[in-house]
């Protein structure tokens, strides 16, 4: 549903792991995709999908 980036330009593996560890922070259903160019982590994507629950109550 919605994509979010972040800039992980200059930052040590430690800070890379806690952006990991925040993208899949409350995460039910969906993905964590991490990109890597160069040997180098250069973006995290979130993809996060919300399950609607059917109306209970059916046409007569």
């Amino acid at each position: 549903m919605s994509a979010t980036l972040r800039n992980l330009e200059g930052q040590d593996e430690a800070g890379i792991l806690r952006e990991i560890q925040a993208a899949l922070q409350g995460l039910k259903f969906g993905s964590v995709e991490i990109t890597v160019h160069n040997g180098q982590v250069v973006q995290i994507e979130r993809k996060e999908k919300f399950r609607l629950n059917a109306s209970s109550s059916k046409p007569s």
